[in-house]
Formats: structure tokens, sequence, C-alpha cells
């Protein structure tokens, strides 16, 4: 008769080995699993969107191009006249042509990127700064903070941007430092909305409520808290509303009301060729590109940066 054989129980190592899984045989091997930081997250996400992916590349092309124009322009883009060649077409040795006045088209795109980026990026920059910290305010504190700041965006609202752009320049004066003034103003009620709505929602939630608990002052709740939990949402809004500030400034320039001539300024250069659109339209055309390039790009990179900013959407393969 045979005795059964009694199962001996595991020792600790087995008991450890079996409890902690795949990762502590991946540490014990040598190899260890890629640790998912915020940044590693977003960028996974992101550079699966080819669309953005390119609008990212184009930017940040058209940036360096802006930054070292001076040094890349084959002719100076006021000065330099070719009076033999008046409006004529792209060639070897004008890429983009030559505009009436015998000025080298792809010298003036190129240094009036420098300036309608400028334009861009330093009125939403000023619009975001000014916005976001009265956003902040109204939404955290409330009360007759929150209803004057909220009284004061939805006035704003009522007008047009081109339109409140139009007025504020009217007041000011024409010129480029004007026109950033302009568009900072109508870009400010844009941003205080959306980060008062964040605040709401925030400062409602636990962790919010352990700090005050705990005697965190205001500022630190929203500067520690508050304010990094809203920084994706800005981003995204900050980058489509680049966009919106160039093509708000390309406007306002092709009225007249913006960058004067010889200031090789997109809008500027469409208002100068108005009157050489049948006989030279490759004089409107470049310019026109580069405007529309600009802003298609800002706004895909825009798109690109909200799906991958957001924990709701996740486009795994």
């Amino acid at each position: 008769m045979t005795t059964p054989s009694i199962p001996t129980p595991p020792d600790a190592a087995q008991m450890a080995a079996a409890s902690v899984g795949p990762a502590a045989h991946a540490a014990a091997s040598g190899t260890l699993a890629p640790i998912r930081t915020p940044w590693r997250e977003f960028w996974r996400k992101f550079k699966k969107q080819h669309v953005a992916m390119a609008a990212l590349v184009f930017v940040l092309l058209l940036v360096a191009a802006a930054v070292f124009a001076p040094y890349l322009v084959p002719y100076d883009a006021e000065n330099f006249f070719d009076y033999d060649r008046l409006n004529d077409g792209p060639s070897v040795l004008h890429w983009f042509g030559v505009d009436p006045l015998g000025r080298d088209i792809f010298s003036r795109i190129l240094m009036g990127a420098r300036i309608s980026l400028a334009a861009g990026f330093l009125s939403v920059l000023v619009g975001c700064v000014i916005g976001t910290a009265l956003g902040l305010l109204a939404g955290y504190y409330e009360g007759w903070w929150d209803r004057i700041v909220m009284r004061i965006s939805d006035v704003l609202f009522a007008f047009p941007g081109i339109l409140l752009a139009l007025g504020v320049v009217a007041i000011l004066g024409s010129s480029m430092t004007n026109v950033i003034v302009a568009v900072a103003v109508f870009s400010v009620p844009a941003f205080a909305r959306l980060v008062r709505g964040n605040t709401l929602v925030l400062k409602q939630m636990t962790y919010i409520e352990s700090a005050r608990s705990i005697g965190a002052s205001d500022w630190t709740i929203i500067t520690r808290h508050i304010l990094p939990s809203t920084i994706s949402s800005i981003v995204v809004y900050f980058t489509m509303r680049v966009g919106t500030s160039i093509i708000t400034a390309a406007s306002l320039s092709f009225l007249g009301m913006g960058a004067q001539p010889p200031t090789p300024e997109w809008g500027a250069m469409l208002n100068e060729a108005r009157a050489d659109m049948v006989n030279a339209p490759h004089v409107a055309l470049f310019p026109s590109l580069a405007i529309f390039l600009t802003v298609l790009a800002f706004n895909l990179l825009g798109d690109g940066l909200r799906d991958a900013l957001d924990p709701k959407i996740d486009r795994q393969s």
C-alpha cells in the first residue's frame, strides 16, 4: 500500500516570485519595463497622428526659416530692385518671381514670416497671460470678481474679432505694435472664459479640498494645483489661437492699418499685389499660400495636441 504524497508548500522565494508577476522576472533578468511618464504618454499618442506630425514639422521649419531669414534670403527684401524683370514669374534667379517694383518675392515672404509669426505669438502670449490670470481669479473666488470679469468678456465677445481689432487700431493708430495690442485685446476674454470653466470644475475636486483642509493658501492652491491642471487646455487653445491671430494681423495690414510699405508683411504684400493680380497672379499667390499653409498648420497642430493631451482619447492600435 503506497502512502499518498503530501504536496510540500512553496518556499518564500517561490511565493514572492509568483506574487510580483512579470515585472519582477523582467527586473531579475536585467531588463526593466519602460516607465510611462506623462511626457512619454503624450508623445506616444501624438506621434501616431501623421497629419499633426506633418504640421509640427512645417511649423518648426517655418520658425527656423523666420529666425535665420536674414542669412537665408538671396536678396534684400526692401532695398533690392531688379528693374529688368518687373512682374516676372518664378525662375532660377527668383524662385517666387518678382513684384511690380522689382523686389524678390521669396525674400520678402521669408522676411515677412518673422513679422507675421512674431505678431501671432506675441499677441496670443499677452492675451494668454492676462486672460489666464483673470480666469483663475474669477473661477476660484467667484462672487463680484467673477461677475465683473465675465460681463466684460461678454461685451468683448459681442463684437467680431476683426471688428474689435479694427476699433482698437483706429484709436491707437496704424502700426504692427498696435496690431499686436489689438489682437491681444480680443484674445483675453477667450482665455479667461476657458480657464474660468476649468477652475470651477477643479476647485471642487477632492485633492483641492484636501489641500485647503491642511491650511494651504489660496495662492498655493491656484499656482500649484489648479494652474498645472489647466495647462493642457491652454496649450491646445494657444496653438489654435496663433493661427487666428496671424490671419487677423494680415487682414489689418491688408486694410492698411498694420504694417506699412515697404515692410515685407504678408497682408501688406497682398495689399500691394491687388492692382497686378490679373497680369502677375504670382505676386498675390505666394503670400496667400504662406498665410493659408501657416494657419492650416497651426490648426492641425492644435487638433493633434488636443487628441494627445485628452486622457479620454487613446488611439492605441
